[in-house]
């Protein structure tokens, strides 16, 4: 139908039937494989192109199902190799097909339907010209189509997206720990982002085997462990006269009159809040009732694990009453620095791992808040924290019981440049407003059913005919729906190891360059 396209010199992958807008259906070509996810492309006569995906692949016969019934049964019972018609028109294969962009002298989203008996082909990286390197970039992966790796780097804004936040949704086993690890090393030298890591497995330093210690720029990365901190790293203690009510926010379960105790002994007393609910004391004109304070008092005791015996607080883990006083301002000048700081949260209980988020966090937004109000905010980096297990502090049951400062930077970070990566089995525990503000989200293979949904619903691009790609999604492979890509992308992310040692092969080309030409030409694959 083409008459200026020579598709003998192409690999023709069907051609189109019938269908409408939402489900173009293509014939398989006899011996051509094609695959969920695959990118295909079709060219008109004005040297347009539509981009489409495949999302179902079915099985079609010129032949009645009641006569395939026979000729199956005479093959299956009677050993006969019975055939009807020429074996390439008899049986062949339907794919359903979903337009995605228009290509002319741009990209744009599709809107009309390519021609009747439009040839498709498999894609080319030709095909992909517009997409291009952004002027802050992070690395996710090789563009993929259906398990078939492009040589295409695919690149993100990395400024507007971690400050418009991130999921990474995921089955386990899926991937989600190698492609956090990608994104640390790729962002670790980057002077538009400084990422707050809480590491529930203390894998990203890399105390054993690689991880982030053995970075070329080990200057830009800060380490905080409570236990053996190794050469360079800080160990982390906080004072408890720097914690504020807020802190305990998500942190630990709290009744109105628990949590109006811990404020009004903070305003009373200031720094000496917590010592003076610990002691009993008494403050003249306001009365709580003596459960309230012995509850509070328990709970404030088993959380920071201290104790105080004659006016003395004794310290048995992180906090402290005399040592890590610059801990917490500390931590927020890295992260204003763009560096990567990584809190070693193992040896910890989920609620005070959350508590150390909450203190940051808290920290960072009203520094950044007080620099938004004076006119400075966009000379800062983004702040990112990094969430395992989001529900935690994003579970729809954590957040009837109060507000934290993790919904509150979903909600209104992005104003003030403040982001959460936010890495989660079940996306579906997090509210759908939150999950609609997560601007970007990389998923992984998701085998549930509920989870995809979930994902779908919330997604920036119209992800409700790929149920089954996301379903198939191989370990490593990943589809990125984000505001700041034209369609959903399918990328393929690469081994850390292997990662790391071409960034390592590139630096020392870069390197090279860099002394006989006395330029650097920045990061880029």
């Amino acid at each position: 139908m083409v008459d200026k396209v020579n598709y003998n010199l192409l690999n023709i992958k069907g051609q189109v039937i019938s269908g409408d807008f939402s489900k173009i259906i293509m014939r398989v070509k006899h011996n051509q494989e094609i695959e969920i996810g695959e990118l295909v492309v079709i060219e008109t006569e004005n040297n347009e192109k539509f981009i489409l995906q495949v999302y179902d692949l079915v099985y079609a016969s010129q032949v009645s199902q009641q006569n395939l019934e026979m000729i199956s049964g005479l093959n299956l019972e009677e050993d006969s190799a019975f055939q009807i018609m020429d074996e390439k028109l008899r049986n062949y294969h339907l794919a359903y097909l979903k337009p995605i962009l228009r290509i002319s002298n741009n990209a744009k989203t599709c809107k009309t339907l390519p021609n009747f008996f439009s040839k498709v082909r498999e894609i080319k990286k030709e095909d992909l010209f517009f997409i291009t390197k952004p002027s802050k970039p992070f690395y996710l992966g090789k563009l993929r189509s259906g398990s078939q790796e492009i040589d295409l780097d695919v690149f993100l804004p990395g400024d507007k997206v971690f400050s418009h936040h991130m999921l990474i949704p995921a089955s386990t086993g899926k991937g989600k720990s190698n492609l956090m690890s990608n994104i640390l090393w790729d962002c670790h030298d980057k002077n538009f982002v400084g990422m707050l890591v809480l590491d529930p497995h203390d894998e990203y330093y890399g105390r054993v085997g690689l991880g982030l210690k053995d970075h070329q720029r080990k200057d830009n990365l800060a380490y905080y462990t409570p236990i053996n901190p190794p050469p360079g790293s800080r160990s982390l203690k906080i004072n408890i006269k720097t914690l504020k009510p807020e802190h305990f926010s998500g942190a630990i379960s709290l009744s109105d009159p628990q949590r109006q105790c811990l404020y009004v002994y903070h305003k009373i007393f200031a720094q000496d809040w917590i010592k003076a609910i610990l002691e009993e004391r008494k403050i003249e004109g306001i009365r709580f009732h003596e459960d309230t304070i012995a509850v509070v008092k328990r709970k404030l005791i088993a959380l920071l694990q201290i104790e105080i015996s004659q006016g003395t607080i004794s310290c048995q883990g992180i906090f402290d009453d005399v040592a890590g006083e610059n801990t917490i301002k500390e931590i927020c000048r890295e992260l204003e620095q763009a560096k990567t700081v990584i809190v070693d949260t193992s040896h910890f209980s989920g609620a005070l791992e959350i508590m150390i988020g909450s203190i940051v966090a808290t920290e960072a937004l009203k520094l950044y808040k007080y620099y938004k109000r004076v006119g400075i905010l966009d000379q800062k980096p983004v702040i990112s924290i990094v969430l395992e297990e989001a529900p935690r502090v994003l579970g729809k049951k954590v957040l009837e019981q109060g507000t934290n400062i993790f919904d509150t930077l979903a909600r209104e970070g992005r104003k003030f440049k403040v982001g959460l990566v936010a890495i989660t089995q079940l996306p579906s525990e997090i509210p759908k407003n939150i999950l609609a503000n997560m601007n970007t989200k990389i998923i992984l293979g998701i085998e549930m059913g509920s989870e995809r949904q979930a994902v779908i619903e919330s997604a920036a691009q119209d992800l409700s005919q790929d149920g089954r790609n996301i379903a198939s999604l191989d370990k490593g492979e990943a589809l990125v729906t984000s505001t700041f890509t034209k369609f959903a992308v399918p990328i393929k992310i690469p081994l850390f190891s292997k990662y790391v040692e071409k960034m390592n092969e590139k630096n020392k080309v870069d390197n090279s360059s860099k002394n006989s030409n006395n330029s650097y030409p920045g990061f880029g694959m």
